[in-house]
C-alpha cells in the first residue's frame, strides 16, 4: 500500500509540474513530442510513468502516463536538449538518447523505448499485487480466482457457476447471459467435448489449479468461430518463480456427504529451462433429487398422470495430471511441450419410483426401477509448441500441435418391478443391461503470425486444422444370464480447416480492427442400428467476419462497437441416434439430422473512468439447436431430443461497476438484463412464438479486516426465463468464505460455505402441444470446505518471465496447458 501511495503521489507531482510548466510557456513558440513504449515481448507498455528531462541537469520538465497503446505525448515544449525517462514498478527504467528541439520545430518523434523486466530479485521490498475478483477489460470480463477464498476446494464447474452472467442448468449445460452455445477453452485451447464429457472434465479439475476465468462475449476472427454466445477461457496457474519451488494443497468438505481434495504442484526454473507439473485428486459424493410430473394424452383423448421421483447419489473419484517444459533455444526461439490428462471413476446408484393413474392423487399402478451405473473416463493429451520472434519490433510466428485421446465406458443395469395398487406384482420383473464404450481421437494443429507493420498498424494471420473422430457402441441384454449384443454402432468424423486474417490500426483516439475467418467443414455420421446402416455426410464452407471499433472520447469516457458472425455445430452425442432409458417411460435419443446454427452478434460498450461499464447487445440465431421434450401417445413414454428451431432473437444489457466503501471493504455489482425470443413454425404440429424478459444480478464483497485476513461474500439472483419450450424458474444463492495467511505468507487456511441458506434449486416446466410436464431438481449445493495450502522452495522473483507463446492479451500462452 505504501508503494502504491508513493506512486500516486509521484504521479500527482508530475501532473502539477506539467501544469505549471504549461502555464509558464503559454504564449511562447513550442513543439510537440510523441513516442511509444514497448515491453521485452514487444507489447505496448501502458500506464508507465514517462518524464521529460532537461539533458544538462536531468530537471523534470513534464510528466505523463502512457496510454493503452503505449503512446505518450508532450505538448508546448520550448527549444532545447532533452531526454525521456520511463519507469514501471517491476521493470528497469528506460532512458532515451539526448535529442534536440530546434527553434521553430513543430513535431518530433522519439524512437521507440523498450522497457525490460527487473534483472534482479527484490531483496528489501516485498510487492504484493492483489487483483480484484471481477475485472473488466476492453474485450472480456476476467474472474481472478487464483487467490479467491471461494475457489478453494471447489471444482472448475462449481467456480464457473459463480462467474458473472454464467449459469449451469440441471443437465450441466452452460449458458452466458441466458444463451446456450458457449465454447469452453482451457488455456486458449478448445476442448472438443460434448456437454456431458465437458462436465466430467470440469468437475474433475481442481479449482486450486485455476488462475482466472475469461468471459469473451464477442471474440475476434483469431478465435475458432464456434460458440454463438461467446467463449469462456479457463486459465490454469503457471509458476513464475525461479529455482525449485512448489505448493501442496489439502482440503476437506461436507454437505450431505464428505469430500476431500489434494493437489501437488512443482516447478523448476534454471537458465533456459523451465519444468512444471501438477497432480490433483479428489473424492466427492453428492446427491441429486429429481421430481417429474407429467400428463400424457393418447390419440383417443384419454389422459394419464405420471408422478415420478428419482434419488440419484453420485460418487466421483477424480485424478488429473499435467507435466510440461519450456526451453529457450535462443533469445528469439522458445519450444515447449505438455502432457496432461485424467483418469476418473463414477458410481451412480439410482432409485426411481413412478406412480401412474387418472390423476395425481389416484394410483392405478406403479413401477420401481433400481439402476446402477459404473462409469470410467480416461484422457491423455500431448501438446508441442514453438514460438519464434522474428525481430525486436514484435514480429513473431508460433505453432501448436495437439493430440488428445478419450476412452470412456459406462456399464449400466436397470431392474424394474411393476406393481398394482394393492402392492402385488403386475407383471414379471424387467431387466435391461447396457454397455456403452466411447473412444474419441482429436488431432489439431495451428500456426499464428503477428507483424506490427508500423507503429500504428498490426497484421495477424493464421491457419488451423482439426480432425475429431468418435466411435460409440451400444451393447445390450434383457437378461442377466444372456450375453451383451451390439445393436447400435455410431461413428462420427469431423474435419475443419480454417484460416484467418486480422488487421488493426490505431489512430489518435480511435482503434479499429477488422478480421475475416474462413472454415471448411467436412463431416460423416455413420450409424448402424439393428443391422440398418445410415450414412449422413455434410460439406460446407463458411465465412466469419468481425469488426471492432474503440474510441476514447476523453480521459474518462470510452465507447466501443463490435460485431462477429459465429457457428455452433451439433455435438456428436446429439447426432448419435442411441436411445438412453431412465425407466420404461422416460428416455433420451439423438438426432442425426441436426444442422449447425449460425449467429450474428452485435455489441456496444461504454466505459466511464475505467470502472463503470455498460454494454448493449443483440444477436440473431438461425437453425437454433434446442432441447425439445416430446411424448409418444402409443407407449405414453416421454423423451427429450435435440431439434433445429427457426429463429432466436436475443437482446441484452449489462452493467458492471466496482466500488470502494472503506480501505478494508470493496466490492462490485454485475447486473444483466436480457430477452430471449424463439420462433419456429410447424413444431410438433404447432407454431412456437415464446420469449420473456429476464435478469441476473451478482454482487461480490471483499473485506480486509486485519493484516493476513481476507473475507468474501457473493450473492446471486437469476430470475425466471423462457428457453425454447421450457420455463425455467428463478434461482438464487449466497456464498461466503474467509482466509488467513501466515508463516511469512507461505501458508494459508481457507474456510468457505457455498449456498449458505440452501436455496439453490432447478425447477422447470413445459406445456406445449402434447407435452405437459413439471421438473423439480435439488442437488447438494450447501457445502462447507476447509483448505490448507503451503508454498515451499525459492520465492524470489525471477529475472525474466517467459511466455512460450504470444502475449496473454492475445490469448496465446504457450506451455500453459
Amino acid at each position: 500500500m505504501k508503494l502504491i501511495a508513493t506512486k500516486i503521489k509521484y504521479t500527482l507531482l508530475l501532473l502539477i509540474m506539467s501544469a505549471a510548466s504549461l502555464f509558464a510557456q503559454e504564449g511562447k513558440s513550442s513543439a510537440k513530442i510523441t513516442g511509444s513504449l514497448l515491453d521485452e515481448q514487444g507489447k505496448p507498455m501502458d500506464y508507465a510513468t514517462v518524464s521529460l528531462l532537461k539533458a544538462n541537469d536531468s530537471t523534470v520538465v513534464k510528466g505523463t502516463l502512457s496510454n493503452e497503446t503505449g503512446a505518450y505525448t508532450f505538448d508546448h515544449i520550448n527549444a532545447g536538449e532533452y531526454i525521456i525517462k520511463a519507469t514501471v514498478v517491476g521493470y528497469d527504467r528506460a532512458v532515451s538518447k539526448t535529442f534536440t528541439i530546434a527553434e521553430g520545430s513543430s513535431n518530433l518523434i522519439v524512437p521507440v523505448l523498450k522497457i525490460q523486466s527487473a534483472s534482479h530479485a527484490l531483496k528489501t521490498v516485498t510487492i504484493t499485487a492483489s487483483k480484484p475478483l471481477i475485472e473488466r477489460k476492453l474485450d472480456r470480463t476476467v474472474m481472478n480466482v487464483e487467490n479467491s477464498v471461494l475457489a478453494a476446494g471447489n471444482s472448475a464447474m462449481e467456480i464457473l457457476e459463480r462467474a458473472p452472467g454464467v449459469s449451469v442448468d440441471k443437465d450441466d449445460n452452460i449458458s452466458l447471459k441466458g444463451k446456450q452455445g458457449v465454447t469452453v477453452m482451457i488455456n486458449d485451447k478448445l476442448t472438443y467435448l460434448t456437454s456431458a464429457q465437458l462436465a466430467t472434465l470440469l468437475r474433475s479439475t481442481d479449482g486450486n489449479t485455476i488462475q482466472s476465468i475469461e468471459i469473451i462475449t464477442n471474440p475476434s476472427a483469431k478465435y475458432d468461430a464456434a460458440g454463438n454466445s461467446g467463449i469462456i477461457n479457463i486459465k490454469l496457474k503457471k509458476n513464475k518463480q525461479t529455482g525449485t519451488n512448489g505448493s501442496i494443497t489439502v482440503g476437506a468438505g461436507y454437505g450431505k456427504y464428505g469430500k476431500d481434495d489434494e493437489t501437488l504442484s512443482l516447478n523448476h526454473k534454471e537458465g533456459n529451462l523451465n519444468i512444471f507439473g501438477t497432480f490433483s485428486h479428489n473424492d466427492n459424493k453428492r446427491f441429486n433429487d429429481i421430481g417429474l410430473k407429467r400428463i400424457v394424452t393418447d390419440s383417443t383423448g384419454k389422459t394419464t398422470y405420471f408422478n415420478q421421483r428419482t434419488y440419484m447419489p453420485q460418487t466421483n473419484n477424480n485424478n488429473s495430471y499435467r507435466l510440461g517444459a519450456d526451453y529457450d533455444l535462443s533469445s528469439k526461439n522458445t519450444i515447449g511441450f505438455v502432457v496432461s490428462g485424467y483418469f476418473n471413476g463414477e458410481q451412480d446408484d439410482n432409485d426411481n419410483r413412478t406412480y401412474i393413474g387418472p390423476n395425481f392423487t389416484q394410483v392405478d399402478s406403479s413401477l420401481h426401477t433400481v439402476s446402477g451405473l459404473h462409469q470410467t473416463y480416461h484422457n491423455i493429451a500431448f501438446n508441442l509448441n514453438d514460438t519464434y520472434k522474428i525481430d525486436t519490433a514484435g514480429q513473431q510466428i508460433s505453432a501448436d500441435f495437439d493430440y488428445s485421446r478419450f476412452k470412456n465406458n459406462i456399464v449400466a443395469q436397470y431392474v424394474t418391478d411393476f406393481f398394482l395398487p394393492n402392492g402385488s406384482m403386475q407383471q414379471p420383473q424387467q431387466f435391461l443391461g447396457n454397455i456403452t464404450p466411447s473412444d474419441i481421437d482429436i488431432h489439431t494443429g495451428k500456426i499464428d503470425y503477428t507483424d506490427p507493420i508500423t507503429k500504428s498498424v498490426k497484421l495477424e494471420a493464421g491457419a488451423k486444422f482439426s480432425d475429431v473422430k468418435t466411435d460409440n457402441n451400444l451393447l445390450q441384454t434383457i437378461s442377466q444370464s444372456s450375453p451383451y449384443l451390439s445393436n447400435n454402432h455410431f461413428m462420427y468424423d469431423e474435419k475443419v480447416d480454417a484460416g484467418y486474417i486480422n488487421l488493426s490500426k490505431n489512430y489518435k483516439n480511435t482503434s479499429v480492427q477488422a478480421g475475416l475467418r474462413a472454415e471448411y467443414t467436412s463431416s460423416t455420421a455413420n450409424g448402424d442400428s439393428l443391422n440398418v446402416s445410415q450414412i449422413i455426410q455434410r460439406h460446407y464452407l463458411d465465412l466469419f467476419p468481425s469488426l471492432f471499433i474503440n474510441h476514447t472520447i476523453n480521459s474518462k469516457n470510452e465507447v466501443s462497437f463490435s460485431y462477429s458472425r459465429r457457428i455452433d455445430r451439433p455435438q456428436y452425442d446429439n447426432l448419435n441416434p442411441f436411445v438412453y432409458h431412465l425407466d420404461p417411460y422416460t428416455f433420451q435419443k439423438g438426432n442425426p439430422y441436426l444442422k449447425p446454427q449460425y449467429t450474428n452478434n452485435f455489441e456496444f460498450n461504454y466505459t466511464y473512468n475505467k470502472s463503470l461499464n455498460i454494454s448493449l447487445g443483440y444477436s440473431r440465431t438461425t437453425d437454433v439447436i434446442t432441447e425439445i421434450p416430446g411424448t409418444d401417445p402409443a407407449t405414453k413414454a416421454t423423451f427429450v431430443t435435440e431439434q433445429n428451431l427457426q429463429i432466436q432473437n436475443s437482446y441484452n444489457i449489462n452493467i458492471y461497476t466496482p466500488y470502494t466503501i472503506t480501505k478494508w471493504w470493496n466490492g462490485n455489482v454485475n447486473a444483466t438484463g436480457f430477452y430471449l425470443g424463439f420462433k419456429s413454425n410447424g413444431l410438433e404440429g404447432g407454431n412456437l412464438n415464446s420469449g420473456e424478459v429476464a435478469y441476473n444480478i451478482r454482487t461480490t464483497q471483499t473485506f480486509l479486516p486485519l493484516d493476513g485476513y481476507k473475507a468474501e461474500l457473493t450473492a446471486n439472483y437469476q430470475s425466471g426465463l423462457i428457453y425454447g419450450l421450457f420455463n425455467v424458474k428463478s434461482r438464487y444463492s449466497t456464498d461466503a468464505g474467509i482466509s488467513h495467511s501466515f508463516d511469512n505468507k507461505k501458508a494459508s487456511l481457507k474456510f468457505s460455505v457455498s449456498d449458505i441458506f440452501n436455496t439453490l434449486r432447478n425447477d422447470v416446466t413445459s406445456n406445449y402441444q402434447s407435452t405437459n410436464l413439471v421438473v423439480n431438481q435439488r442437488r447438494e449445493s450447501r457445502v462447507a470446505r476447509l483448505t490448507f495450502t503451503y508454498n515451499f522452495g525459492n520465492n524470489k522473483i525471477k529475472a525474466r518471465e517467459h511466455q512460450t507463446g504470444a502475449d496473454e492479451e492475445k490469448g496465446r500462452v504457450k506451455g500453459n496447458n
